[in-house]
């Protein structure tokens, strides 16, 4: 607990360019979601780019099978469209990465009572002077309506 509260402190601390420019990116990406807009994406990730999803913990390594998922996604007439709310970026003191922490949501178009949302962790990188993101750990918390899983006592016969 005493080191969350130092996390907590240390992130309200922060509020610099470093973060201000993260903050910029991710809303970048998430209007690149919403707008299906795959160069923007593209643009946002690095080459190397890891991507740990939420309720399966699928790995998808490098920014092509990340483009793969995205383009693949945005074909789909019920597709989810995500949001991901930074709460926290942290610089580091050393060098020219950060963490980035927050809230997301994927809900489908149109219904925003059908959905799913939880917690994540980001890492970026700062290459040629813009952020990139270098990984994405997410952890799912939270449904709601048609995206909520059958618990296991009703779907046993």
């Amino acid at each position: 607990m005493f080191t969350e509260m130092l996390a907590i402190a240390a992130c309200a601390a922060v509020d610099d360019a470093v973060a201000q420019s993260v903050r910029e990116a991710r809303a970048s990406f998430n209007r690149a979601i919403a707008e299906k807009n795959i160069d923007t994406i593209s643009h946002v990730l690095t080459e190397n780019v890891v991507l740990v999803t939420g309720t399966d913990s699928i790995q998808f390594l490098g920014r092509e099978a990340q483009l793969a998922i995205w383009s693949e996604d945005f074909s789909k007439d019920d597709r989810l469209v995500y949001e991901r709310k930074t709460d926290c970026v942290m610089p580091s003191p050393l060098y020219p990465i950060a963490i980035e922490t927050g809230a997301w949501r994927g809900a489908l178009e149109g219904d925003a009572g059908d959905f799913v949302s939880g917690l994540y962790t980001a890492k970026w990188r700062l290459a040629d002077g813009e952020w990139r993101l270098e990984a994405e750990t997410f952890m799912t918390t939270g449904c709601g309506g048609a995206l909520c899983p059958i618990p296991a006592s009703e779907s046993q016969p």
